[in-house]
């Protein structure tokens, strides 16, 4: 608004006799008194300016608006901030229907792939709208969107270096030089098991994400992205994912989580205990039957010999 009369949000706040407020308070959330002198400075109705504010957002999501822009529109100015893109689960602008880009300047199709991020976008939709419905406290189905998050921020590994398939091709001199970086331990979280897709793309140093909802808050565009479509996958099909985390955990992570499955519901928790001891029968089952093969695969003799040897030469 302070654009629209040649304004400094500063000069804005103060030609409106608020001056000293904090200008972020005042986007979150009104008094009817600041309302009806904002409509009355401006000619709007007091409902049009309560709409410019997030007082419709619960105070748990407060901490997910931005205080600028989180991601950037190349047809926006820059120094625009909508409300509809002032939540981190936003990923393309209302106004030009185009994808943000993030520091660097890339999109999300540029990192996952156009075909993978089209397969991807369906669940970040869903995603999305389960997290305005929780940020809007409306209603919600047996899953709160804070207990998916607990589960899909969970480490469900040790912590380990880069593997093989994480590193980049280097030569042996290379290697050398980022010794430390190839040793450095990443931890190792359920959301890369729930959409790995994102394990493949992030770079290795990066793909821890924040404990819970500061996942979110504090996380990049693609670490909302992925985020967001855990989220969708998760509150699909809940029993799935989570049998599907405690077969790729090790001991420890199993432990940590079985602790982030506490606040899931009860008959959920029953549900996942009664078929993850059948998935773990059968996947012992499996690894035992293909050790097994390997093994006959081993002992089997040759019908023809590779090399021919000279007489008494070994």
């Amino acid at each position: 608004m302070a654009q629209f009369y040649a304004m400094t949000v500063s000069e804005f706040v103060a030609a409106l006799g608020l001056k000293g407020h904090d200008v972020f308070d005042l986007e979150w959330r009104l008094s009817e008194g600041q309302g009806a002198l904002i409509a009355a400075w401006t000619g709007l109705s007091p409902e049009t300016v309560q709409a410019m504010t997030f007082r419709e957002l619960g105070s748990a999501a407060r901490m997910m608006i931005a205080r600028k822009n989180w991601h950037t529109c190349p047809l926006c100015p820059e120094e625009l901030h909508r409300k509809s893109a002032a939540l981190p689960w936003r990923f393309s602008c209302p106004v030009h229907a185009v994808e943000f880009r993030d520091a660097t300047g890339e999109t999300l199709s540029d990192r996952f792939g156009t075909d993978c991020f089209k397969k991807l976008e369906g669940h970040a939709e869903a995603g999305a709208a389960y997290l305005d419905a929780w940020a809007r406290s409306a209603g919600q189905g047996d899953l709160g969107v804070p207990e998916v998050l607990q589960v899909l921020t969970a480490r469900h590994r040790r912590a380990s270096p880069p593997s093989v398939d994480e590193q980049p091709r280097m030569s042996l001199q290379t290697r050398r030089d980022y010794h430390d970086f190839l040793t450095t331990p990443i931890l190792r979280q359920a959301l890369t098991v729930v959409v790995p897709e994102y394990d493949q793309v992030a770079p290795v140093l990066t793909k821890p994400v924040r404990p819970g909802l500061h996942a979110l808050a504090q996380g990049s565009l693609l670490q909302a992205f992925a985020l967001t479509v855990g989220i969708d996958r998760i509150i699909e099909d809940p029993v799935k994912w989570a049998i599907s985390i405690k077969l790729m955990s090790d001991a420890e992570g199993q432990g940590r989580v079985r602790e982030a499955l506490r606040s899931w519901p009860l008959s959920l928790r029953r549900r996942i205990s009664a078929r993850f001891w059948r998935a773990e029968r059968d996947e012992s089952a499996r690894q035992s039957a293909e050790k097994a093969a390997r093994q006959r695969q081993s002992h089997k003799y040759r019908t023809i010999q590779s090399h021919k040897y000279r007489y008494r030469i070994s």
